[in-house]
């Protein structure tokens, strides 16, 4: 057939090259199509100061772990877009980039039929390593913000330099907020922040980098059947710190006593005239007790390991909060604090439109067994907490495209096994 390919893999970011490595080592002929170019996400959606917030050794993409010389350090965001394309570098995959899958479909005799901007093609099985964070995620509240109040998304922001002169506001504190909060503080911004329900981690805690104690103690090997929360824990926001300048904690409440105005979550935005009142919910401190509260369970969890395996480790005193709000300030006008900027840390949305398959729930998350759909040949691959906390990250995703990689081969056996008794039996019953 034309354009027929054992698998086809839609996205050519990390999730899309690992399968592929695993493909290309088990002989599996397959094809991938990006839509923009090699690692578009790293380079287009994140901003110049950016950095991942787990160290490199946790970079261990399939075939090609981490080799440099900062092992515990965290790389940033022009090193991330160089690993992924030394990695594609190192085994040549096929990939067709600047290739947009328009259309999946099922057709006759379980073949998969795609439309591409440059053709029709078919496949046998499809990985779909897309990810999930499609389209920025804006809730309609902004249309009530003046014109000239100049309004960003996370993935939209670049540096400090790019916005106009005034105050920033910066809504939600999941990891984008926090680090872009933080961002704009550093550069002398003046800074107002909407504190959310993300929790906070430790950054160094006895020694050791919370995520090392973390994989010691086994969270990363965790699979979602076995989380407390089970598929509950997709939706959970991650936990904020950074891995700038070496890595360190983000404690907003060290930013306060710096200067970076802290309000509880945004609750109404009232026009009025050339300006807009914002108003919040009554809820800054217990967001800041929450956040610190989960930072010192983790440390707690840490100690419990420390302790049960007789690890000899420094002791540290548990926190203390370093500031508090004297009381939440309910209302702030945009104009009287000179606000010129908004940016919107609220996450994304997935958008599988495209999949004209029926195997997804009455919210557009596609149903799935560690990637496997209940369609014959269909799979998933990079989605946040697939199997583990890692699946959608350059610690986790080799794991899964190994099992994928194996179930496909498998698939592929038996459908050989069964094209050949179909020969055997088309000849019998012809003699």
């Amino acid at each position: 057939m034309t354009n027929h390919y054992s698998v086809v893999i839609v996205g050519g970011g990390q999730a899309g090259l690992s399968i592929s490595y695993c493909l290309k080592e088990r002989g599996v002929e397959h094809i991938i199509f990006e839509k923009s170019q090699i690692a578009s996400a790293w380079r287009s959606q994140r901003w110049d100061s950016f950095c991942l917030v787990t160290p490199n050794w946790q970079c261990q993409l399939p075939g090609y772990p981490y080799n440099g010389d900062q092992p515990e350090g965290f790389i940033k965001k022009d090193e991330i877009v160089e690993y992924i394309e030394s990695y594609a570098r190192s085994f040549n995959p096929l990939i067709k980039e600047g290739v947009e899958v328009l259309n999946l479909r099922r057709g006759d005799r379980n073949i998969f039929e795609l439309s591409t901007t440059i053709g029709d093609y078919t496949a046998d099985q499809v990985v779909i390593a897309t990810g999930a964070y499609h389209r920025p995620k804006i809730p309609t509240i902004s249309e009530r913000l003046p014109q000239h109040v100049q309004q960003l998304h996370s993935s939209q922001y670049k540096n400090p330099e790019s916005l106009p002169n005034g105050a920033v506001l910066v809504i939600g504190t999941g990891q984008s907020g926090c680090q872009i909060a933080e961002d704009l503080h550093l550069a002398g911004r003046q800074v107002h922040l909407c504190v959310g329900g993300a929790p906070r981690s430790p950054r160094r805690y006895r020694g050791k980098d919370a995520v090392e104690w973390l994989a010691m103690m086994g969270y990363y090997d965790l699979s979602i059947d076995q989380h407390p929360q089970k598929e509950k824990v997709r939706a959970k926001a991650n936990h904020y710190l950074t891995g700038r300048d070496g890595g360190r904690e983000i404690d907003l409440r060290r930013f306060a006593l710096e200067g970076m105005q802290l309000h509880g979550r945004l609750k109404n935005i009232t026009r009025k005239e050339n300006s807009a009142s914002l108003e919040f919910f009554d809820d800054l401190k217990v967001n800041l007790d929450n956040a610190d509260a989960v930072s010192e369970s983790i440390k707690r969890t840490i100690d419990s390991f420390i302790e049960k395996n007789q690890i000899e480790a420094p002791t540290e005193a548990p926190y203390q909060p370093l500031w508090q709000p004297e009381m939440d300030v309910p209302e702030i006008n945009l104009a009287e604090a000179n606000i010129s900027t908004v940016i919107w840390c609220t996450g994304f949305k997935s958008d599988f439109g495209w999949i004209e398959i029926p195997v997804f729930d009455g919210k557009g998350y596609p149903g799935h067994d560690r990637g496997v759909t209940e369609v014959r040949g269909l799979y998933f691959l990079g989605l946040p907490w697939l199997y583990t906390w890692g699946s959608g990250r350059f610690s986790g995703v080799a794991k899964d495209a190994t099992y994928l990689a194996d179930y496909i081969m498998a698939r592929r056996r038996v459908a050989q096994s069964q094209n050949d008794w179909t020969v055997v039996n088309e000849f019998l019953l012809g003699s």
